[in-house]
């Protein structure tokens, strides 16, 4: 899938985690790409002088080992081989650090069932790897599976949005399969009742820029049905999918620093936070 060689799934033993290693071999699979599955335990911050070296050593990293060898396991039923990583330290740091440190193209990482406070903010492990590391990021739900039949992008012409149009072209032809791209005009009721002519003056310019999309899809072979809605993007994004039946929604996300890296931009991670397929995110 657009030449990833090396893909990293960060594995913690959770149902999402399990979604997420199978949809890292399949990945694998079909791009015999090289895969590394990572755990990551914490650093004993107690007194040293209280136990043996070798006991503190033990008794952290057990677990970790335990949850590779059980994910080494689940990877031979899936057909591929993987490579291992153990590392102490906070979880989205070592993830990035690690996908640096082997130049991986992906990072694959699961979503729990998240409750209504989460899915608004995710937050966490997935939100801050997704705000520090510049490699592309799939989010994988609960449950779920990848396939190729039918992909979503979301796309407004911006930069970003520009990076995760070419590499669904580039996907979608690979595959062989059409592209949905959707441009959402952020609505409110206030915006409705107070300024209606600028909502249409949005909607034309998302109309404009989904034909230039079409042009695209036209020079490189892909099939591209456009869509242009309006209201709140995360929730248009999302019903879209589920309209349509998307197995995959792929999209940009604004390089940050800082602060504001904990949050991604509320477009991004509410939509990861109620997708209910998974959600490819380009940096």
């Amino acid at each position: 899938m657009a030449n990833y060689r090396k893909i990293l799934v960060a594995y913690d033993g959770s149902a999402s985690a399990r979604s997420a290693l199978a949809v890292g071999a399949d990945i694998a699979r079909k791009e015999k790409s090289w895969i590394k599955v990572l755990a990551v335990v914490p650093v004993y911050d107690g007194d040293l002088d209280l136990f043996g070296v070798s006991r503190i050593k033990e008794t952290i990293e057990g677990p970790g080992r335990k949850l590779l060898a059980e994910a080494k396991s689940l990877a031979g039923d899936l057909d591929v081989h993987v490579f291992t990583n153990l590392e102490q330290g906070e979880p989205f740091e070592r993830i990035v650090h690690v996908a640096d440190e082997e130049n991986c193209d992906l990072i694959v990482m699961g979503r729990s069932g998240l409750s209504h406070l989460e899915r608004e903010l995710m937050g966490g492990v997935t939100a801050r790897v997704i705000g520090h590391t510049d490699r592309n990021v799939i989010v994988v739900p609960e449950g779920v599976k990848l396939d190729w039949n039918r992909l979503l992008v979301a796309t407004d012409g911006s930069p970003n949005s520009a990076a995760a149009l070419a590499h669904a072209l580039a996907v979608a032809k690979e595959h062989d399969v059409g592209l949905a791209a959707v441009s959402v005009v952020h609505t409110s009721e206030e915006m409705i009742a107070l300024a209606p002519e600028h909502i249409q003056t949005l909607v034309e310019r998302s109309r404009d820029h989904l034909q230039d999309v079409l042009h695209q899809g036209e020079e490189q072979g892909v099939r591209v049905e456009t869509f242009v809605r309006e209201g709140q993007p995360h929730e248009q994004i999302t019903g879209l999918a589920r309209e349509i039946g998307a197995s995959l929604i792929i999209m940009g996300t604004h390089g940050r620093k800082g602060l504001s890296r904990l949050l991604m931009g509320s477009v991004t991670e509410r939509t990861i936070g109620y997708a209910s397929c998974p959600v490819l995110i380009i940096h």
